[in-house]
This record gives C-alpha cells, structure tokens and sequence, in this order.
C-alpha cells in the first residue's frame, strides 16, 4: 500500500507557495495517523508500502487522525518563515492508500504570505486518485531579468484537481485541471514600468487542462531506498483574461533509487521541461522551480526550456540523524539546441536530517548549497528533495 505521491515545482513561480503550504498538507498526509509528509511538486513525488502500525488500521472516514504541525522553511526566492498545517486523515477501504483533507498558511521574513487548502482521496483499491488544492497568496520576490533585478509583488489565488486511474499497481494516469487567477506588478513605487514581455503580464486568468502519469516501482515514497519513479505532465494554458495568448508545458521528471550499502541510499533525479513562446514568465521552466534543483532561486533561471541532473548520496547515523552530499548540474534555454557547456550551471552541498518520528522515515531538512558562481543558500523544509 503506498503512500501519497510528494510532487513538487508544479506550478511555476507558485513553487514557493504551493510547495510549502501544500507541501506541508502532503506532508500531513504521507506520514499516516502520526505524522506526515510533503508537498507536491515540485516539486516537486516520493511515497511506500505501510508498516505494522499501519496494518491495525481499519477503514472509514470516522476512524482517521488529526495532525497539526508548524514547520519553519527557507529558501532563496521569498526568505525564511514558518508554515502552520492541519490535517484529517483516514483511509476510506483497506487496500487503499490514505486519504487526507488539510489547511495550512505560511508567512516569511520578506512579507511573503498564502493560505491553502487540499484534499487527496484514494479509493477502489487504489484504482481512483483525486488530489485538490486551493491557495491563495500574496508573494514578494526579485525578478531575474537583463535589466537587472525587479523586485515583484505578485497575488492571486490558484485551484487545481487532477483524477488519475490506476492501470496497474504501478503506472496510473488521468487529467488535471489548474485556474490561476493573478495580478503582477512591482513591489516597490518609483521604479520604471515593467519592461517587455513582462508588462504584457500584469493581470490574468488562466485555466489550464492537462494529462497526467507516473510510474512508480519505489519501496517507499517518503524515503524510498529502491526503485524508480517517472512523472509527467502536459497541460495546455487557455488564458480567458489578458493579454498573454494561449501556451502549452509540459516536463517529464525520473528519480532512481539504489542503496549501496547498509544504512545509506544513492539517489538521482533526471528532469526536462518544454513551454511554448507565449508563456507568462511564472509559468516557464525554471531550474529550482520544475525540478527541485537547490542552488538558485526559481527566478534566476527561467526559459522554455531546462534540463538537469542531481544525484544525492544519504546515510543514516542512527535512528534520528543522518547527513546528505549532494550535487547536480542543469541548463535553460530557448531551445533545447541552445543548451551549450556555457549555459550549464552546476551546483552542490550538504545537509543534515532529523527523523521526526520514530515510527515513518520522515526527515527534517537543513541544506546548505554552493552555486558555481560562488553564492551559498540555505534551505529548511521536510522531506527529501526528490
């Protein structure tokens, strides 16, 4: 029986938002009736089989759990700050996965807020898959452009639900569906006006269709130890307010696992994105935003296209702590025929883990990352990366 999917960096520029508000809903729901885990995305897609204390569980929506917990993150695009999450799970038939309803809100040091709320359910033996999500934020964050940084004040409220349908214990696939509802301008008076393409992107709605899949062959989705993990996604852009016209995105993410020896877990993440020539800036590949890439803010590099590669060596130290290595390599570009040795932007570091709880490998996140060009970010989150 395997645990909820931790896909991360589905939403672009959103990443932030979306990965920590509903990241930490996911959380709340991957960590079963004790503890839980972790955010969609980008973003990141990490989740198992349950242990005995899961097999004592019995079924029905009036058997479930409450969970609260306040998680402090960081990251390069919108600071430092803490999320606050709730959640209800349950399991609504014995050979499904759990099923969780959630809240959450996050505020950081660089005035960055958002509320959010999900809803996952798992049901006919796994075959069915819904998962929701509706946020609302507002978002402070510096603009990487060829003017220079621009800082920005975005806000708006996104929904998105998905329905997939389990083919095999394995491979499931279905149809999503995003609204975003947005308004950009810039954070600060007395600044020039944006300049173009952005100002075409002041205020838009955006409804977005799109297809689904994974295949999965992971021991565990919260720590998996072996296995793989392929998720893709193709959506099409139909804007009903604004100037942008309509686009089309999609990215394809692999993530390996293989433990090489005893306490310790050799772990590589593969990505690729496509998008159109019309697509809004916060919705281009980005490296950090598709793929989780640490090194960067999810502003610095966005293009319609990106492609990278990380591999992440974790070893255990006991049953609470455990250090990471981590390095990775990644490209944008307009083309995929652009990329070159000299847009190839390479990143690395460590990091430390403390297990939350004794009975689910769930992990409290500190990394500490070195880009090529010199600069060094801190992230706090929970869960692994990929």
């Amino acid at each position: 029986m395997k645990r909820p999917d931790d896909r991360r960096g589905k939403v672009g520029l959103w990443h932030p938002l979306c990965a920590l508000v509903a990241g930490l809903l996911l959380c709340l729901w991957s960590a079963p009736q004790a503890a839980a885990q972790a955010g969609k995305s980008t973003l990141e897609t990490e989740v198992g089989r349950f242990t005995s204390v899961e097999k004592e569980e019995l079924p029905g929506f009036r058997r479930g759990s409450f969970v609260v917990a306040p998680i402090p993150f960081s990251n390069p695009t919108i600071g430092s700050g803490l999320v606050l999450g709730a959640g209800y799970l349950f399991t609504l038939d014995p050979a499904s996965k759990p099923s969780m309803i959630g809240i959450g809100a996050l505020r950081s040091d660089n005035g960055s807020e958002g509320v959010g709320l999900a809803g996952n359910f798992a049901f006919d033996n796994n075959r069915w898959q819904i998962e929701s999500l509706y946020a609302r934020a507002n978002l402070n964050y510096d603009l990487h452009t060829g003017i220079g940084l621009l800082p920005i004040h975005q806000k708006g409220e996104l929904a998105r639900v998905s329905l997939s349908y389990g083919f095999t214990p394995q491979f499931s696939a279905g149809l999503s569906l995003r609204y975003l509802d947005t308004t950009i301008d810039l954070a600060r008076t007395g600044l020039p006006p944006l300049p173009p393409p952005f100002n075409r992107f002041t205020s838009m709605r955006i409804v977005s269709p799109g297809l689904v899949a994974s295949l999965d062959t992971r021991d565990d989705t919260i720590y998996p130890t072996q296995g793989a993990l392929i998720d893709f996604e193709a959506t099409r852009g139909l804007t009903l307010e604004g100037v942008t016209g309509d686009y089309s995105r999609a990215y394809l993410n692999l993530a390996v696992y293989h433990k090489p020896w005893k306490g310790a877990v050799l772990a590589a993440a593969a990505s690729v994105c496509g998008a159109s020539s019309d697509t809004p800036f916060f919705d281009l590949c980005s490296l950090g935003g598709t793929d989780g890439f640490r090194g960067y803010s999810v502003t610095e590099f966005l293009d319609q296209r990106s492609a990278s590669l990380q591999v992440e060596l974790r070893q255990r130290l006991g049953n609470r702590l455990g250090v990471v290595a981590f390095g990775g390599v990644g490209t944008t570009g307009r083309r995929f025929a652009d990329f070159s040795l000299d847009t190839v932007r390479s990143a690395w570091g460590v990091g430390a883990r403390y297990r939350l709880s004794r009975k689910f490998p769930l992990d409290f996140s500190v990394d500490l990352s070195r880009n090529s060009v010199g600069e060094d970010l801190l992230y706090i989150y929970v869960g692994q990366r990929f």
